[in-house]
């Protein structure tokens, strides 16, 4: 099999990596589609593998007493896994596939090798997980602070944000996950956000018309938690 191409690489982690980095990791990126609900961490088990994002989305779901929720939201400008960079080997967290996509998939233990190695890999992946700890921390303000109705805004805009397209291939039922609400409060919410002319709601497809009046909504939570 040929050996990847940094120039070919969608996900910007690897993409800005210095050519002798991504030299250390190519021999090992194995190309993987992400199918829709797949699941790429269990919660408390061993990290086998990272995945950087090239296509899709990845939630970050916390599981609690009232349900599930999602705290954190992963495209091809991070990488799934990060607690592998951190030197832990596991996470209470789960990671699912909302979005289906493609990743290259990396085994746990060469990424640690090659982070051992290189002071440059580091800073990379070092600078994802600060993003990444302050979208948590947005997400955990937004879901005591705001509505429902700009919570939703705000996932929109995240996702738009990672998919780079205007049609956005999220259902009710992935939104409701991703809120931590029933469906029918989603699709209450979905019905405000379209009446106001922000997006058109379509089954299975939510389509942005208005992202001023979205990040409008969204408020100063949305700021900090995009793709970067």
């Amino acid at each position: 099999m040929a050996l990847l191409q940094q120039s070919a690489v969608r996900n910007r982690l690897l993409a800005t990596l210095a050519p002798e980095e991504f030299g250390r990791l190519a021999p090992a990126l194995e190309p993987v589609p992400l199918p829709l609900q797949a699941v790429l961490i269990v919660p408390h088990q061993p990290i086998a593998q990272a995945h950087f994002v090239e296509d899709g989305l990845v939630s970050l779901v916390a599981d609690s007493r009232a349900g599930r929720i999602a705290v954190g939201l992963t495209g091809r400008e991070g990488f799934v896994g990060v607690p592998l960079a951190l030197g832990a080997a596991s996470t209470p967290h789960t990671a699912i596939v909302q979005a289906r996509g493609a990743a290259l998939r990396i085994p746990a233990g060469t990424l640690r090798e090659a982070l051992d190695a290189s002071a440059g890999l580091r800073r990379v992946l070092g600078g994802y997980v600060q993003s990444l700890i302050v979208h948590v921390g947005q997400t955990v303000y937004a879901n005591a602070d705001l509505t429902v109705e700009a919570r939703l805004a705000r996932w929109i805009l995240m996702s738009h944000d990672r998919l780079e397209q205007d049609e956005l291939p999220l259902t009710h039922e992935v939104l409701s996950k991703m809120l931590g609400v029933r469906r029918p409060t989603v699709t209450t919410a979905t019905h405000i956000l379209e009446g106001a002319g922000m997006i058109r709601a379509q089954r299975g497809r939510i389509t942005v018309i208005d992202r001023a009046k979205l990040e409008d909504l969204a408020g100063v939570v949305y700021g900090d938690a995009g793709a970067g």
